[in-house]
Parts: structure tokens; sequence; C-alpha cells
């Protein structure tokens, strides 16, 4: 059954989060989010993306051979990235410095190509921007609480700001890439929890 515009934009909250749900795009989500400011830039980098390249991608289906599709959406993709690492070098020094090298990596970012293949390519112009939108925001909030329980746990703040008295001791581990393991290790493990306990209500509901 086909989605309606609000489910189509919702479904990446929750439903299918791209790092929640289909562990997707683990690269940026373990080493860019040392802080809330860090997992929020790269998100809104990611959705941008996401939105115009799978607005483009869904005009020109019809008319980009079969054979050649790949290529043909990761020149789109690395149009769009081009643009984001130009704007945010010029914008925005201090989050490009910290994004790094992952900021030019959004071009082979599985999420975002994978959308293009998988839904652009198959949809119109309207479910694509929705798509790419709802996806986006669903990265983006999954990367901002990553960003801030390591900031707030490895560094005692949250967008700088300190949070604790001075006798607070930072779990260091977690603005280490380990500490990243973790933390994606317990908001998967939380949504699986999540899933059994629906599961085993609807049984019961059958059952009774």
């Amino acid at each position: 059954m086909k989605r309606s515009l609000v489910q189509e934009f919702t479904k990446g909250f929750i439903d299918e989060n791209p790092i929640a749900r289909l562990v997707l795009g683990l690269c940026p989500a373990l080493a860019v989010t040392t802080s809330l400011i860090n997992g929020i830039g790269m998100g809104i980098a990611a959705t941008f993306v996401l939105v115009c390249s799978n607005t483009i991608v869904s005009m020109i289906k019809g008319v980009v051979p079969k054979k050649i599709r790949i290529p043909i959406f990761i020149v789109v993709i690395a149009t769009f990235v081009t643009i984001v690492e130009m704007v945010m070098a010029g914008f925005a020094p201090v989050l490009y410095k910290a994004l790094g090298i992952y900021v030019p990596l959004i071009v082979v970012n599985c999420i975002i190509l994978g959308r293009a293949e998988a839904f652009a390519s198959k949809n119109s112009v309207g479910r694509s921007i929705l798509d790419g939108l709802g996806m986006g925001v669903g990265f983006t909030m999954i990367l901002a609480v990553i960003g801030s329980i390591r900031e707030i746990l490895g560094d005692g703040k949250i967008l700088g700001f300190p949070l604790f008295g001075p006798d607070f001791e930072p779990v260091l581990i977690m603005i280490l890439p380990p500490g990243a393991f973790f933390v994606i290790g317990i908001l998967l493990g939380i949504f699986k929890w999540s899933d059994l306990r629906q599961e085993k209500k609807k049984l019961q509901s059958i059952v009774h």
C-alpha cells in the first residue's frame, strides 16, 4: 500500500531511521559525533545533499540509461557535496575543520546513494523531496542524540556550556571512537527492545 505524503516524510524519523533501523551511515556517526554541534552540522549537510540529489535524480530518471545510472547519480551527489563543502568552508570554517574529511565523504555515503537508487529513481519529485528531507531529519536527530551523550559524558558540557561542577570526572572514552560504538550499540538495543515489546503486546492482544 502506498504511503501518504505525511508517512513518506516521517518514516525516516523512527521506522526507517538510517542509523537506528537501517544501520547505514555509521562512518560519520562514529567519527564526528564528539559533540552536539558536530552531529547537527553533519546532519544538516547530509540532509541538503539528500534533498537536492533526490530531486534531481527523480527529475532525470526518465532520460538516464539504466546501465550508467549509478555513475550519473554519483556525479549529481558529488555536485551538491561540493556546494556544501564550499559553503561550509566559507561561512562555518570551525565546523568545517572539525568535520574534516567526512564532509567530502558524503559523496559515498550509502544513505544518499541508496535513497537515490532505491527511491528517487522510481518515484515523483514531490515524494522524493519528502523522502530525502525525512531521512535527513532522522539522520540529524540520531547524530544529535549521539553527539549530546558523548559530549555530556566525555566533556561535561553541552554546546560548550559546562553542566557539572569542577569535581566532575569526564569519561574520556566517550569522546574516543569506542565511545561512539557504545552509544550506538545502546541506542540500537533500545530500539530493538521497543520492537520486541510492541510485538509482544500485539501477540497478547491476538490471544485475548
